[in-house]
């Protein structure tokens, strides 16, 4: 019986190891894709594009959650005048993440 015990939690350990990896690779994903929607609006493009995205991906490191991600996108829009809502900003940001998990779900 303990053992039985043991092996369940030992497979909820890892169950839940497994879930925040996945979760941390989607939400890495999803800021690369977000990263690049945003490097388009800003008007750039390639290496300028992928550089800007490393940097929303790097903003997603400085407190937990979205809005570090959110407040970086803003911020830089604001700063370059483009109109946009936080409405639209935060749809673009659910709908990069339901991308990036069936992405990764393929995989």
């Amino acid at each position: 019986m303990s053992q039985d015990l043991n092996d369940r939690g030992a497979a909820l350990e890892n169950k839940f190891a497994y879930d925040a990896e996945l979760r941390f690779k989607a939400e890495a994903r999803r800021n690369k894709l977000l990263g690049l929607w945003a490097a388009e609006q800003l008007g750039k493009s390639g290496d300028e594009a992928e550089s800007y995205a490393g940097d929303v991906i790097a903003a997603d490191l400085k407190e937990a959650g979205d809005e570090d991600v959110f407040q970086k996108i803003r911020s830089d829009f604001d700063e370059k005048g483009i109109a946009m809502s936080d409405q639209d900003i935060r749809q673009q940001m659910s709908i990069y993440l339901e991308q990036a998990v069936k992405q990764i779900s393929d995989n």
